[in-house]
């Protein structure tokens, strides 16, 4: 019996869901019941009555599932699948920061641990941080974290001077901008799209900045027929997916140990390694009761603050 066969045989006679992120596997996002975004995965596998949730991502998205679906069983496929964004911010470290400011209200973003969402105020995705800032008075001090990119975006678009956090995700913060210009001298018709975790001179050329599903939805209903993508490559499978007749470029890093601009995490998840959580139920994502509970209030007034503005 071939691996999809076991797996899907597993997920009927388990009742599993497989999520898949954007960034992981082309084969992985084929076979899963719901590919997105880290944040719209969890809310779709807390929709649902399945007892186990496969999460084919990194670490800190599998935490939320569960944070999110305390009652259900939480498998990744590949516990060392952890994440440089959410590494940059080490919770006793955070915390001591925060207690140094007392008077600012603390906005984190998704790509966080348990930990540091249960010492966070309200949390905010790349598609929504921009109108989580604005819903709050323009005389509250925020401490924005862990992402000093999106953050620096934030200030740009909102004239606002959040504290951040020096942190950043290694693979968008290593895009080449004198790549991508290369790529554009070379396709100049293409449009440059690119996700705010990206350094600001990249995002000061971009055509249209936002979050990977908004840099989706930008190709699917913009006129143009080429586009350099500053960000993950795991994108581009579902982008080509629903654009066949369209022509992307993935941005090159200036990574010198790999041009590429692969999350290595995300490449950790493969069909065998769900096949095997499955199987034996393995890798368990278990959280402190008290941690799961301070950082689903965050979440929770980011739901209220986006379902307040209609987004």
């Amino acid at each position: 019996m071939e691996i999809l066969e076991k797996i899907n045989q597993l997920r009927k006679e388990k009742n599993a869901v497989i999520l898949a992120h954007y960034y992981v596997r082309s084969e992985i996002q084929d076979i899963a019941d719901f590919v997105g975004d880290s944040l719209a995965l969890s809310q779709e596998a807390a929709k649902t009555d399945a007892d186990i949730i496969v999460f084919s991502g990194v670490h800190f998205m599998a935490e939320t599932a569960k944070i999110l679906s305390p009652d259900k069983k939480v498998l990744l496929p590949d516990l060392e699948a952890g994440c440089s964004l959410a590494d940059s911010a080490p919770a006793d470290e955070f915390e001591k920061f925060v207690k140094e400011h007392p008077e600012h209200l603390v906005i984190t973003y998704v790509n966080t641990t348990a930990e540091i969402k249960a010492l966070s105020d309200i949390t905010c995705t790349s598609s929504n941080a921009k109108q989580i800032v604005e819903s709050l008075p323009k005389e509250q001090k925020i401490i924005f974290a862990p992402d000093k990119n999106l953050g620096n975006y934030i200030n740009s678009v909102t004239g606002r001077n959040m504290l951040l956090w020096d942190g950043e995700c290694h693979v968008h913060d290593q895009f080449s901008l004198e790549g991508i210009l290369k790529l554009k001298e070379e396709h100049p018709e293409a449009k440059i799209i690119a996700h705010p975790e990206s350094r600001k001179p990249i995002l000061l050329i971009a055509d249209h900045v936002g979050s990977t599903s908004s840099l989706l939805k930008f190709t699917q209903n913009d006129a143009g027929q080429e586009y350099i993508v500053v960000t993950e490559s795991g994108i581009l499978h579902e982008m080509k997916l629903k654009n066949p007749e369209k022509t992307f470029y993935i941005a090159p890093s200036d990574n010198p140990e790999c041009m590429c601009s692969d999350c290595n995490f995300m490449k950790l998840n493969s069909l065998e390694k769900i096949y095997n959580c499955l199987l034996y139920e393995t890798n368990e994502i278990n959280l402190d009761k008290e941690i799961s509970e301070k950082a689903k209030k965050p979440i929770v007034r980011m739901l209220e603050i986006s379902e307040k503005l209609g987004l």
